[in-house]
């Protein structure tokens, strides 16, 4: 079978070829083709060169890379790959290496930015999965832990210590056969990351004579790691919000020409001490320093003082977890699926897996380490004996599905705390659940109260990813419910009561009750239904309050220290802003900010009086738009501009199902959302669907760069055409 690729009417590749092996060598040399840039700026973030290629804006992320050892990661877990592993892997990179040398790899961006591709080295595509997920854990939020304690107290942490953990929205279901119209299973979600454009996944077909996948691959790794339906069987995944990385704070010091770091055993030689140059384009070259310690790499501080490492499972077993790739490919079965992903190191992921013979299994897939819950927390003494890692794994929960399963971050099916210490709120998983009971008949229909028999379709599917019920509005609502209008504060559990402040026309500010304005809203918002449609002025009226109501916290005399810098690089900055983490905290902060001594009904009352002085017309979608991230917008030295998107409204926010995310008190725009709708239908794949946010090229020139665009913020998914027949046969010898 000669290798082939070919084409749906949205530029979807679907490839063919007569091996395994040939068919990894035709997938990287169409990602090379497709998304030449997307891949290359990639590989320059595995090997800490961003900063050589566009300029000193690159530093901070470069500085990282080579503290961590990304690129010295995967190489090393390529080289502990099996040899098949390690065939396949490098066919791909010779089909990356292929489209350089004929000539394909000429992405406008190179133009515009004057850079060019280069070669590709086996272990590539290991890092650049590992940039994709190196921040995808916890070790962030672990700093922001430590920042509070230090700001405002150990107690304090518990203030911020929620079910609502940073950017976390991705949404997974799996319907057993009982339950469907058709009485096979269904599986369906959406997988949340930032908006990147082009986006983070690329739609393919992959066929060969030992398998034929659709799924979601990820441009610069082989294979469908995340999404995928081999026609007899299929599996989605959702970020299991597991705590597998920790921090140590190290003490280093010099002895003679030795470095030495204090362990659990006494002072020890380093593994690992050199300096690397990191090249700027446009300035001098900077020099950092790489240590490693018996734990992990020091990703900040110094050889001379105090210190911070990073122990991670890829590094410290050598693995990743690409040995599960070809078996996935291979899967006939969810039992199938379960059984490759047993080598899955990470991210750990919650995993739905279902079969056309009905069995639908549900799982958590990685390595989690066992060791101190401590760890889990904050940054842990390196010398501490009690907190080390002896080699043992956490054996992850598995079972089997009888009628449905939902998977949203949520600590249900994450694992608890057999995994992990923050999660998201259970507000999705339970929505969804709803939803499908509803749908299923098993309920009744809110609105008739009539079964609603019989059995849920693929439509049914695509209807919940749309769904843009605000699951934090109920606890919001409460707060507005609870406001004394008699009195500008309330007493809450021992709080000294004071006036909510509003500044008068002489710019005094005497203690007054609410006024006009603010009461009129407060009275709106408590008839709202909670829907955060584009087209809704109260939606977007909450929205103002609520971005008040977090400001108002943030500046209170308690939070007000966190805004003080921590010393940590900039990198790190989206973890550590205080205005951000407290509208990710806001419902645990209303619930018992009190007992900490913030004044919560004061904020609340200030937080309508900013709102009601700036009334507005406009509707949520003109706020909440789309904000596609590129990468050359981060580099203004290189003069380069990135792609225009037109400005498009989205319904849904952080706490929908339709979690387009924004950051209350920072911005309505949404840079996270859903990178990729699917629905696999197991009884025919051919009546599967799926989109993505923008569209299979990544050229801007192409037609297909945004074609999906208005269909997926519409809420419509593109069937998945699986006719040979139905798709355009590329020329390879043409470009």
């Amino acid at each position: 079978m000669p290798a082939e690729t070919f084409r749906d009417p949205w530029g979807i590749p679907h490839l063919r070829a007569g091996s395994a092996d040939e068919l990894a060598f035709l997938q990287g040399q169409n990602a090379a083709t497709d998304r030449s840039w997307q891949i290359e700026m990639e590989r320059w973030r595995a090997e800490g060169r961003t900063a050589e290629q566009l300029g000193s804006e690159g530093l901070p992320w470069d500085r990282f890379a080579r503290q961590a050892r990304i690129d010295d990661t995967a190489r090393r877990c390529f080289e502990n790959l099996d040899p098949a592993t390690q065939r396949w892997c490098t066919a791909y990179v010779d089909g990356v290496n292929d489209a350089l040398r004929s000539g394909r790899r000429d992405a406008r961006e190179f133009g515009d930015t004057r850079t060019a591709p280069a070669a590709w080295e086996p272990w590539t595509p290991l890092g650049v999965f590992l940039v994709h997920h190196i921040l995808f854990s916890t070790f962030p939020n672990k700093l922001w832990r430590d920042q509070v304690a230090k700001a405002l107290g150990p107690d304090a942490v518990g203030l911020f210590s929620i079910e609502a953990p940073v950017w976390a929205g991705s949404n997974a279901w799996a319907v057993a056969g009982g339950l469907t119209a058709t009485g096979s299973p269904l599986v369906a979600g959406d997988p949340h990351r930032l908006m990147e454009l082009p986006g983070v996944y690329q739609q393919v077909r992959l066929a060969c004579p030992e398998f034929d996948v659709v799924g979601l691959a990820f441009p610069g790794v082989p294979g469908l790691p995340h999404f995928g339906h081999t026609g007899s069987a299929a599996w989605a995944v959702t970020n299991a919000m597991a705590d597998y990385q920790d921090l140590y704070s190290e003490q280093l010091r010099r002895d003679g020409g030795a470095l030495l770091a204090l362990g659990p055993d006494g002072w020890e030689p380093v593994p690992a001490n050199h300096q690397e140059k990191i090249l700027v384009r446009g300035a001098s070259a900077e020099t950092v320093d790489i240590i490693e310690t018996q734990r992990g790499p020091v990703i900040s501080g110094g050889p001379d003082g105090a210190a911070l490492s990073l122990r991670t499972p890829s590094r410290a077993a050598g693995r990743l977890g690409f040995e599960a790739l070809l078996p996935l490919l291979r899967s006939r079965s969810a039992g199938d699926i379960e059984a490759a992903l047993e080598a899955w190191v990470e991210p750990v992921n919650c995993v739905l897996a279902a079969d056309s013979g009905g069995d639908v299994r549900q799982l958590v897939a990685g390595k989690v380490p066992v060791r101190n819950p401590e760890n889990r927390v904050q940054p842990v003494p390196a010398e501490s004996p009690d907190h080390q890692w002896h080699g043992d794994w956490v054996d992850l929960p598995a079972s089997r599905v009888d009628r449905l399963a939902v998977n949203a971050n949520d600590r249900a099916s994450g694992g608890g705390d057999l995994t992990g210490m923050e999660f998201a709120p259970a507000h999705r998983a339970r929505r969804i659940r709803h939803l499908l009971e509803e749908r299923a008949g098993t309920g009744l229909s809110s609105d008739t109260g009539i079964s609603t028999a019989p059995g849920l379709t693929a439509d049914d599917m695509q209807r919940i990813h749309m769904d843009c019920r605000l699951g934090s509005w109920p606890a919001l609502r409460q707060v507005l419910v609870d406001l004394d209008l008699d009195h500008s504060s309330t007493t809450q559990r021992g709080v000294t009561p004071r006036p909510i402040q509003r500044r008068n026309a002489a710019g005094s500010d005497p203690a007054l009750p609410l006024s006009a304005g603010a009461v009129e809203l407060r009275e709106r918002l408590l008839g709202w239904d909670g829907q955060m449609h584009a087209g809704s002025t109260d939606a977007a009226s909450f929205a103002a309050w609520r971005s008040a109501l977090v400001v108002a916290l943030a500046g209170t005399p308690l939070l007000a220290p966190l805004a003080v810098p921590a010393g940590h690089s900039p990198l790190f900055a989206p973890w550590l802003n205080p205005v951000a983490r407290v509208g990710f905290a806001l419902e645990t902060i209303l619930a018992t900010g009190a007992a900490f001594g913030i004044d919560v009904p004061a904020a609340v009352g200030q937080a309508l009086e900013v709102a009601a002085a700036a009334p507005s017309s406009a509707a949520w979608g003109e706020t909440h738009t789309v904000l596609p991230l590129h990468a050359v917008a981060d580099y203004p030295a290189t003069g380069a501009a990135a792609p225009a998107v037109p400005p498009t409204a989205l319904s849904g926010d952080t706490g929908c199902v339709l979690c387009t995310e924004s950051l209350p008190g920072v911005t309505d725009a949404s840079f996270r959302g859903p990178v990729a709708r699917y629905v696999w239908d197991l009884s025919d794949r051919a009546k599967s669907r799926w989109i993505v946010p923008f569209g299979a090229s990544g050229n801007p020139a192409d037609d297909n760069f945004l074609s999906q665009m208005p269909l997926w913020a519409a809420g419509e998914l593109l069937p998945v055409i699986t006719d040979w027949d139905q798709l355009t046969k590329e020329n390879h010898d043409q470009h």
